[in-house]
């Protein structure tokens, strides 16, 4: 179902943001969300594409190669917009409802943690992506801390 966004795209570069940060860095959670591994590569994207972009930028000025400056320049924009891109696709994605039965088990596991004595004030209704980031964060974090 495809919901009207009324966000600008500021708004989701922060939701993006948020939730790239929220989402726990732990391999086990790979072979049950597809969404670890869109996280991996965007962890990716923001620590070496800013890089490669400068070295595409430079690099035909050592070989000074003078046909290759627009090129280069061309290519060099493209890859720095890549983090900016990434974080506009993880905040329409934070932004989505949860199919139904990751609905339910985020239901079940929200119950779970609050019976065992946890007081997490999330939403149970009609939960988003960026509620689930909330919740393997706060239960990754509960775990590290015992």
């Amino acid at each position: 179902m495809l919901r009207k966004f009324n966000m600008s795209v500021y708004q989701l570069i922060q939701l993006g943001r948020k939730y790239l940060q929220l989402w726990p860095q732990r391999a086990e959670l790979a072979s049950y969300f597809s969404e670890y591994q869109v996280i991996v590569f965007s962890r990716f994207v923001f620590k070496y594409f800013p890089a490669l972009a400068l070295f595409t930028l430079i690099f035909p000025l050592l070989l000074q190669i003078d046909t290759a400056y627009p090129q280069a320049f061309f290519y060099a924009i493209f890859m720095a917009s890549f983090p900016i891109q990434t974080l506009v696709i993880l905040g329409v994605k934070a932004d989505k409802y949860l199919p139904p039965s990751l609905e339910n088990w985020y239901r079940e596991s929200l119950a779970r943690i609050n019976e065992q004595g946890g007081d997490l004030k999330l939403s149970a209704n009609k939960p988003r992506y960026l509620d689930l980031a909330k919740l393997l964060h706060l239960s990754y974090q509960s775990r590290s801390v015992k």
